[in-house]
């Protein structure tokens, strides 16, 4: 790894990835927080919000997808200087993003058992997620709109903006949730529901003070938003056919997932507060990747954007290296803590015997996850190689990770933390086709310098 000795690569690197990952902290510290808030409730409470937060986490994923995709764009843009053209995209982003989350939200506020009822037959697992649902759907439009900025503030490298509004959000998120889950300072003790009421607070407040920070900083999104709506045909098909399939993309992956969990919720209540607890254990330690991965994503993008594409590939070699050595020993520190971690929650007996199994199996394969998500989401969707990672992410999800989900869970009858591993065979082969990619360097697409205003 002779490049760490490259100061002005390390520089740029931590100067992106380390606010990021701080901001990625927080959040999943938070909602770490959370879950051990309402894991003291027992396993009914903590089944109910995970599974009502897989609506939320379809959301954010295809809001993720929209604006990964639209910040292609923009970190390319900024490497050639065409400040105006990024607004543009914001503008494309909104648009979409915001689309899409009116739709989410009004299925969470007027038909949320019918959303659980895809997860679960739990009858009171269906009632307090629908609780939960009906208070944070409201929220789903405001967090549409800070995402989509936050996304495009990082891809011009206005980082440090997005970690100070985030990290505030968060924390009064957790102080509401902690207040009404419980019920202190004379307050009602509202359980779940006061959960939601922190969540939705907390994405209104994001909205609003990003929104104040973006033109009090005098940022280069402090414009006139109508500007950000004056995009062609040309201009509006040209971006929209690269960012689109990276929206695509997470859909199917968000899709194959909660599919997942809905195999591992058929399997016992018990099996799925497991597998809720553990994701919280991965959001975890993915932090520092999807600080990497963002860093990654926005100096290969740049250089693109810069015509200097070997300095692209190069780049995206270097940080893979290090995010696999880094998760090498994040794995090692999860297999010692799992008897730590399991003690925390007021959970069943054969819930904790789940837990510490799924955190083994997570243990032996973070590497394998980290790795491809580097290749992913560092590499060819910053390089524009859009089409080529979704039908990737559908063949491997849909056709090895589902199938293997279901028969372990429903013709085997295996225990969750089983069916947790088969999955694990669809990333397994997802690594070979993009190891065969990523070498191929067909990835690297310029879109900027051939696109027209």
């Amino acid at each position: 790894m002779n490049f760490l000795k490259d100061k002005e690569f390390l520089r740029a690197a931590l100067a992106l990835a380390v606010p990021i990952a701080f901001q990625q902290l927080i959040t999943a510290g938070l909602n770490m927080i959370d879950v051990l808030m309402v894991g003291q409730l027992g396993e009914t409470a903590v089944a109910a919000l995970g599974l009502a937060n897989q609506i939320f986490f379809l959301l954010v994923l295809f809001v993720f997808g929209v604006t990964s995709g639209m910040s292609i764009f923009t970190a390319q843009f900024w490497g050639k200087g065409d400040t105006e053209s990024i607004r543009k995209v914001l503008g494309i982003c909104l648009v979409v993003a915001v689309s899409v989350a009116v739709i989410f939200s009004l299925a969470a506020v007027f038909i949320p058992a019918t959303l659980m009822s895809v997860y679960t037959k739990d009858a009171e697992v269906i009632k307090l997620g629908s609780d939960y649902l009906r208070i944070v759907g409201l929220s789903y439009v405001l967090m549409a709109i800070a995402f989509s900025y936050i996304s495009i503030l990082r891809s011009i490298t206005q980082v440090a903006l997005t970690v100070v509004v985030s990290v505030v959000a968060l924390g009064l998120k957790t102080i509401i949730g902690y207040t009404l889950i419980f019920g202190h300072f004379g307050l009602p003790a509202l359980g779940v529901r006061g959960a939601a009421i922190g969540t939705a607070t907390g994405w209104a407040f994001e909205c609003v003070l990003l929104l104040i920070l973006v033109y009090a900083r005098k940022t280069p999104l402090a414009a006139n938003p109508l500007n950000f709506f004056h995009f062609n045909r040309s201009f509006l098909f040209n971006v929209l056919r690269t960012s689109m399939p990276a929206a695509l993309n997470e859909v199917i992956w968000s899709f194959g997932i909660t599919l997942y969990n809905a195999v591992y919720a058929r399997i016992g209540t018990d099996a799925i507060a497991a597998i809720n607890i553990n994701a919280t254990i991965e959001e975890l330690m993915f932090v520092l990747f999807i600080g990497l991965g963002n860093a990654c994503a926005v100096m290969v993008g740049n250089k693109i954007g810069e015509k200097e594409k070997e300095t692209a590939f190069e780049y995206s070699r270097r940080f893979t290296i290090m995010a696999v050595a880094l998760a090498l020993m994040g794995s090692v520190i999860v297999f010692l803590s799992r008897g730590f971690i399991a003690s925390l929650y007021q959970v069943s007996d054969s819930a904790i015997f789940d837990l510490k199994n799924i955190m083994l199996v997570y243990s032996l394969s973070a590497w394998l996850r980290v790795y491809n998500f580097m290749l992913f989401i560092g590499a060819l969707r910053a390089g524009g190689d859009t089409r080529f990672a979704m039908f990737t992410e559908l063949f491997s999800i849909w056709l090895i990770g589902v199938p293997a989900a279901l028969i372990g869970g429903f013709v085997l009858h295996l225990p969750v933390y089983y069916v947790y591993a088969l999955v694990l065979i669809e990333e397994v082969v997802k690594a070979i086709v993009i190891t065969w990619r990523y070498l191929s360097r067909k990835w690297i697409h310029d879109l900027v310098n051939a696109t027209a205003d």
